[in-house]
């Protein structure tokens, strides 16, 4: 993991700082490779490996498949989760404080960890997600329980435009007294996504306050679409 673990601490995290409390997201091309894409979708038709499956159809969730991995997790998805997790973490203090939240998140992963466990979620919560033609993700938060970080990620392991098309990223933030905003994203193969899980700061004229976002994929023109979400407080079942 020494090259992923070198990306990860190229990036310039004061930027991807400003960008996640301007916008709630941010998209960081090519973190991993295209050999790191096909290994981890080679995983999704592994049995071993996985503590549930969700068919989205049968839970009015959308059309899709998604299995969520169970404990050890494969070595680059707990990577991923070690090395996000402290560069996230200022920014979602940050994020408390403008927003008179009482409320800090640890400087370690281990640390979130803990304290997901003191609450009884025990249960991994990143998941591998398949899509076909016609294929999509209704709008959701990925909530889990009563300790929940406010920064997840998503990671497109093939091509839109040559494994797919359409499968948009979708945000919605909904503005209090007004219409909701929509933002469409197509990350590539290989980016990661990373956006906010429930709520975002936003600056008014009093100062700020709290928009809440939910999240989705749009619907599926034709081909596959993989993508592996990373999330990082743990869940109850």
């Amino acid at each position: 993991m020494e090259g992923l673990t070198a990306r990860i601490e190229a990036l310039d995290w004061d930027e991807i700082a400003s960008g996640m409390h301007e916008r709630g997201y941010v998209i960081l091309p090519k973190l991993i490779s295209g050999k790191q894409c096909k290994a981890l979708i080679d995983l999704y038709d592994d049995p071993s490996g996985y503590r549930k499956t969700v068919v989205m159809e049968r839970y009015r969730f959308g059309l899709g498949e998604y299995k969520y991995f169970d404990y050890p997790l494969p070595r680059t998805i707990q990577s991923l989760r070690e090395q996000l997790y402290p560069k996230l973490a200022p920014i979602t203090n940050l994020w408390m404080n403008v927003l008179k939240i009482d409320r800090q998140f640890p400087s370690s992963f281990k640390a979130l960890q803990e304290q997901c466990h003191e609450n009884d979620q025990l249960k991994p919560t990143p998941l591998i997600l398949k899509y076909g033609k016609g294929g999509f993700n209704t709008l959701h938060q990925d909530l889990y329980g009563e300790v929940y970080f406010p920064i997840q990620a998503v990671l497109l392991l093939n091509e839109p435009g040559l494994d797919f098309e359409g499968g948009e990223f979708v945000l919605v933030q909904q503005t209090p007294r007004a219409q909701s905003k929509a933002i469409v994203l197509q990350p590539k193969k290989g980016d990661m996504l990373l956006f906010t899980t429930h709520f975002r700061p936003v600056k008014g004229k009093r100062g700020y306050y709290r928009a809440n976002m939910k999240h989705g994929v749009s619907e599926l023109r034709t081909g596959k679409r993989y993508a592996l979400g990373i999330i990082f407080h743990d869940a109850m079942r």
